[in-house]
C-alpha cells in the first residue's frame, strides 16, 4: 500500500496540480486510514469493502471527530479510490455509495473595508520586507487570489500595463484576474525595489521572495497574514482566505454580477459562489436592524412612552 500511496501523491503534484494545502490534508488522512486499516489487519486493499468504510466512520465518531473533519476524510478516501480505479488497482469504490455527513452552513468570514485598509497600511513600506508584505496584501485583496495561486505567481504572468495578472488555478485551469491601481503600484515599488533586494545574485521566476531569495511557502503568507492583522488591531483570527472572502463580498456588496464573482475566483460552479449572497444578505440585515431607526422597535417604544 506504500507504493501505491507515494505514486497517488506524485500524481497529486504532477497532474493534478494540487496546492501543498491540499497534499498535507489528503496525506494526512490518508494515512489515518491506512493506521485503521492496519489495526483491522487488513494488508490490502481489495479487502477493503463498504463494511470497513462504515466500521471506519464509526470509529472516527468514537474518537470525537467532528462532521466537517469527517467529511474531509472521506472526500480524501473518495480521490484515493478514484485514482486507484484509473490505474485500475481496484474495480470499484467501497467509498462510493457512502453520503458524506450533512454540515451546517458556515458563512465565510471576510473583513470590514475600514478592517482591510488598516491591514494594508500595516506594513512599513520602507523596508525590502515591509514592501513585498504591502504588495502580497494588495494583491490578495485585490485580486481574490488563492493563497496557492499567490505564491506560485511567477513575475512574467504580471501586466502591469493592463493592472492584470494570468494565473493558473485548481485543475490547471488558467484565468485572468484583475487588480486596481493601489495593488499594481504597489506591486511595480516591491518590484522595482524590495525584490532585487531580497533576490541580491539569486535569479528565480517567483514574484514573492523570501530573505533568502527563494519562493515564498503557502504557510510563510499565512505569518505574515497574521503579523500584520494582529499590528492593525483586527481582535480575531485572520487567515489569506478572508482576504478572498472579503474580495468577493465587497464586490457583491458593490453590485457586481454574481457570474462576473465567479469568473474571477476561479470557480468552476456558480453554486459555490453563491455562498457569497448569503454573506451580503446577511451583513444588509445586520446593517439594517442596526441603523433603521423602526428596524428594532425602540422608535415605537419611544413614541408610546
Amino acid at each position: 500500500m506504500q507504493q501505491i500511496f507515494n505514486r497517488y501523491v506524485n500524481y497529486l503534484e504532477a497532474e493534478r496540480n494540487a496546492s501543498t494545502y491540499t497534499i498535507r490534508n489528503y496525506t494526512t488522512d490518508l494515512l489515518d486510514y491506512f493506521s485503521f486499516l492496519k489495526s483491522r489487519k487488513i494488508d490490502s486493499l481489495h479487502e477493503v469493502d463498504k463494511q470497513v468504510i462504515r466500521d471506519y466512520l464509526s470509529h472516527l465518531l468514537d474518537q470525537g471527530f467532528v462532521k466537517v473533519s469527517i467529511a474531509r476524510k472521506l472526500s480524501a478516501i473518495r480521490s484515493f479510490y478514484r485514482y486507484l480505479m484509473r490505474e485500475e488497482i481496484v474495480a470499484t469504490s467501497p467509498v462510493a455509495d457512502t453520503s458524506s455527513p450533512k454540515l451546517d452552513k458556515r458563512l465565510p468570514g471576510f473583513l470590514s473595508q475600514k478592517e482591510v485598509l488598516e491591514l494594508l497600511n500595516a506594513p512599513d513600506s520602507s523596508t525590502p520586507q515591509g514592501q513585498r508584505d504591502r504588495a502580497l496584501l494588495e494583491l490578495l485583496y485585490a485580486s481574490g487570489l488563492r493563497v496557492s495561486e499567490l505564491v506560485n505567481l511567477d513575475i512574467d504572468k504580471v501586466n502591469l500595463d493592463a493592472n492584470e495578472i494570468r494565473v493558473r488555478g485548481k485543475g490547471s485551469r488558467e484565468r485572468v484576474v484583475l487588480m486596481g491601481k493601489p495593488a499594481a503600484a504597489a506591486i511595480l515599488t516591491y518590484i522595482s525595489q524590495g525584490r532585487t533586494r531580497l533576490l541580491g545574485r539569486k535569479g528565480t521566476p517567483a514574484l514573492f521572495v523570501n530573505r533568502s531569495g527563494r519562493r515564498l511557502v503557502e504557510r510563510r503568507v499565512q505569518k505574515i497574514v497574521e503579523k500584520y492583522s494582529a499590528a492593525a488591531g483586527i481582535n480575531r483570527r485572520v487567515h489569506p482566505h478572508m482576504l478572498r472572502h472579503s474580495f468577493a463580498t465587497h464586490l457583491l456588496d458593490g453590485g457586481a454580477d454574481l457570474r462576473v464573482v465567479q469568473q474571477l475566483l476561479g470557480h468552476a460552479d456558480l453554486s459555490t459562489t453563491q455562498i457569497y449572497t448569503h454573506v451580503t444578505k446577511s451583513q444588509a440585515r445586520k446593517v439594517y436592524l442596526s441603523a433603521h431607526p423602526m428596524a428594532g422597535g425602540k422608535q415605537n417604544n419611544e413614541q408610546e412612552g
